[in-house]
């Protein structure tokens, strides 16, 4: 039986991945990824996603779940025998990458950036040889990108709520930020990541705006509306956080969206 040719690829870590030139078993431990999958037209070659892999829908029903992002079914993996599994740093735990890797070919994806994205967009269809699509899909995104009105408005600043006991809040350093720093809002928060803040401490920075966030947490009409208390002269706006949240080919309907949020939060 002759041996399945091979390629070496680097990911988002800096280490070297070898995996079949044409992997036909990919598992996706990340949602976002898992739907730039889709839009890679990779339906036929995707066999396991995680239970938070909402998108496409009708993946939710034909592709065998492998458990969450942070608490993988390793025996379910197993049984799928991927010749890749795509993972991201952040999203999943570090003990589970580790243990994955030493059975299987594992591309770990590190995105901080509006511009990472772009990278992992490319770099994924490369080694799924859908370097066609993924370049396609790019210049979707860049072209709904340019259509938003930037220049028509000025910055204000923000704080972005993605937790409430305690309140987490969107820090520096990570993928939201770039997103509002793209879309000319300034981030109040200057730690790292995503740090607990108290009420006192987020009033005392005074935002223009303050968003909260549909997820992690499900803020919703009631939350707003208390807060709009404590922040009277802040805008409170409820957004959608697969928007500002999901890298991957949702970049390409986010323009859009952000078009709508901008013309609404100046108004």
């Amino acid at each position: 039986m002759p041996l399945t040719k091979r390629a070496t690829y680097k990911d988002m870590m800096g280490r070297k991945v070898s995996l079949p030139s044409k992997p036909l078993r990919i598992i996706s431990l990340v949602p976002s990824l898992s739907e730039l999958l889709f839009a890679l037209h990779l339906n036929q070659r995707v066999v396991g996603v995680t239970k938070f892999c909402v998108h496409p829908k009708e993946w939710r029903l034909s592709k065998t779940s492998v458990g969450g992002t942070k608490k993988i079914n390793h025996k379910v993996i197993k049984k799928l025998n991927p010749d890749l599994i795509i993972c991201n740093k952040e999203e999943n735990t570090k003990e589970d990458i580790e243990k994955l890797a030493l059975h299987y070919p594992v591309w770990i994806s590190d995105i901080n950036s509006f511009d990472d994205a772009l990278h992992a967009i490319e770099w994924i269809g490369e080694l799924t040889q859908s370097e066609k699509r993924a370049k396609y899909i790019n210049f979707s995104i860049h072209k709904a990108w340019s259509r938003i009105p930037l220049d028509q408005y000025s910055y204000l600043s923000c704080a972005y709520l993605i937790w409430k006991d305690p309140i987490m809040v969107v820090g520096k350093n990570n993928y939201i930020n770039s997103i509002l720093e793209k879309i000319h809002l300034k981030n109040v928060v200057e730690e790292e990541r995503y740090p607990t803040i108290t009420i006192e401490s987020l009033q005392s920075k005074n935002p223009d705006i303050i968003f909260l966030s549909s997820e992690p947490f499900p803020f919703d009409a009631k939350h707003k509306k208390e807060l709009q208390q404590k922040f009277p002269s802040s805008k409170i706006v409820l957004v959608d956080g697969e928007m500002f949240s999901w890298y991957g080919s949702r970049m390409i309907k986010a323009a859009d969206y952000f078009k709508g949020l901008l013309a609404e939060i100046h108004n």
